[in-house]
């Protein structure tokens, strides 16, 4: 009897473990048939990756193949600034419009300087007409110190005979004396015919256009010419106008802005790296650079400087105490430096908005997974401004 109690008992073991064996395949295959059927996790598994993969790339890319944001379009802004005042007789353009080097932008009234030409010639000729008196002086001084040369020369001759005379006292002493005072007085007249004849060549001054009169009246004239030229307000290089803020009857005053000239030859990106962005980068490292106003594009480029320096100071006026930030936390504000970033060519003429937005990719060695990466994550960026 208890042989068959012990033969009932393991087969009711072996019952059991068969049974427990198949309830765990089942639910095995059950676990592999939900893995198979879940996308959520073979989804997470994949992002967990990439997000790892990023985050490697992004701390090896801060030091060796920085990107930014942080960045935007600069161009020169120049002031249109008039260099003579007068009343604007006509505006040849309109806000935010496109010109061309040498395009007509404004024209001031030209009656004033028009007039003022009018004087300077006749300031000229008046000058030649002075310098031409003056010759005539010089002629004449000239001529009347021959006459008092040759007058001394008679007085001589004509002295001479009397002093002989007196000698044998067919003369008395009273004509020799005025014999003498004679040779006297011709002698002061050749003196003073010379001093008449420097009086007349220093009145004179300079022969043709070295003549000072003559000089000054040419720049009055070039002086007004300029002015006259100056009346037209041209466009220095292609670029656009904004800020426009003058209208026909407005009067301009010389060195008061009347608008904005915005340069479109030259522009730049102007991007600000955090401190540990800078440790390897050097100028010329390739950048390539992706605009908001034209996603999907790539534009290259070259880092053309690196800013060394920034204001951080926090000073008062003399006299009172520097004023500390104080910042609490547990990571410090990276401090930013400015470098700046040319356009290879010419590609994104057109493209160049000052203050428009940018996103860089800077590549300063050549390692090709840091770079790889890079690669892509600048070209995804670039797709995404079609969304903001």
């Amino acid at each position: 009897m208890s042989d068959k109690k012990e033969q009932q008992v393991q087969q009711q073991a072996a019952q059991s473990q068969t049974q427990e064996s198949s309830s765990e395949n089942a639910v095995n295959s059950s676990d592999k048939a939900t893995e198979q059927q879940d996308p959520v996790r073979k989804i997470t598994k994949y992002a967990l990756l990439i997000t790892a993969l990023v985050f490697v790339w992004y701390v090896i890319a801060d030091r060796h193949a920085p990107w930014s944001d942080q960045a935007r379009v600069k161009t020169y802004v120049i002031p249109i600034v008039p260099q003579v005042s007068g009343r604007v007789t006509e505006v040849l353009v309109e806000q935010d419009q496109i010109v061309q080097p040498g395009d007509v932008l404004f024209k001031i009234d030209p009656s004033d300087y028009q007039l003022a030409i009018e004087n300077a010639e006749a300031s000229l000729e008046l000058a030649g007409q002075e310098i031409g008196a003056g010759m005539a002086a010089v002629v004449t001084a000239q001529a009347q110190l021959v006459v008092a040369e040759t007058n001394v020369e008679h007085v001589n001759a004509q002295s001479a005979r009397v002093f002989e005379m007196e000698k044998k006292d067919v003369l008395s002493h009273s004509d020799g004396d005025k014999a003498r005072a004679a040779i006297k007085q011709s002698k002061a007249e050749v003196v003073s015919a010379k001093a008449n004849l420097d009086k007349a060549k220093q009145a004179l001054g300079k022969e043709g256009n070295e003549n000072p009169r003559i000089r000054a009246a040419l720049a009055q004239l070039k002086k007004a010419q300029l002015d006259l030229s100056r009346t037209i307000i041209l466009a220095p290089s292609l670029g656009g106008i904004t800020n426009l803020q003058i209208d026909a009857g407005f009067y301009a005053k010389a060195g008061a802005a009347a608008m904005t000239f915005i340069e479109g030859d030259n522009a730049w990106v102007q991007v600000n790296l955090r401190e540990n962005n800078l440790a390897n980068l050097a100028i010329g490292n390739e950048v390539e650079i992706a605009l908001d106003v034209n996603p999907g594009t790539i534009y290259k480029g070259k880092v053309s400087s690196i800013g060394f320096a920034v204001d951080t100071a926090s000073t008062s006026a003399v006299g009172s105490l520097a004023t500390v930030e104080s910042k609490t936390g547990w990571l410090r504000d990276a401090q930013r430096f400015p470098v700046m970033i040319t356009f290879d060519d010419d590609s994104t003429k057109g493209k160049r908005r000052l203050g428009g937005q940018a996103d860089v990719q800077i590549y300063t060695g050549d390692n090709w997974f840091v770079n790889s990466i890079g690669w892509v994550w600048i070209r995804v960026l670039s797709l995404l401004s079609y969304v903001y």
